[in-house]
């Protein structure tokens, strides 16, 4: 088991954990950019938000959820960010499906989810619809 976040899922490395049920584990990231800045991993082992299977997503982000929850009552935060990193060019660090939750307080000096990157389409949208739809459809 060579994945940091399965190895903290099975307890062979220690962290902080905050919420723990039969399919995930939330805790305090190591590196935190806020104060209660948390990572949530399911415990079965999936690079991405890709490869987890459909029967496991509803449990996985009740766990987001209810680490949320616990966040905001502990912490009282005037808001979240809550993301994931896909890939490498995202920022995903870790190749274990991970969301980070993030307790935003007034004047953190953080932006939202649209102040990450800059680089609008230069097709219309319609033609961006058109591409996806016509690439995903049964055959």
């Amino acid at each position: 088991m060579e994945c940091l976040f399965c190895k903290i899922a099975n307890k062979l490395i220690p962290s902080h954990v905050i919420y723990e049920d039969v399919s995930a584990v939330s805790f305090l990231d190591i590196n935190p950019i806020s104060m209660g800045h948390t990572v949530v991993v399911p415990k079965e082992h999936a690079q991405n938000l890709l490869e987890i299977p459909d029967s496991s997503l509803g449990d996985f982000f009740g766990a987001v959820k209810n680490s949320t929850a616990m966040l905001q009552k502990a912490l009282n935060p005037a808001g979240f960010t809550i993301g994931i990193n896909h890939g490498r060019i995202s920022g995903q660090s870790v190749d274990h499906l991970h969301v980070h939750i993030i307790p935003r307080f007034e004047g953190d000096g953080g932006g939202s989810l649209h102040s990450v990157v800059h680089n609008p389409p230069n097709e219309p949208l319609e033609a961006i619809k058109n591409r996806i739809l016509e690439s995903n459809k049964s055959k």
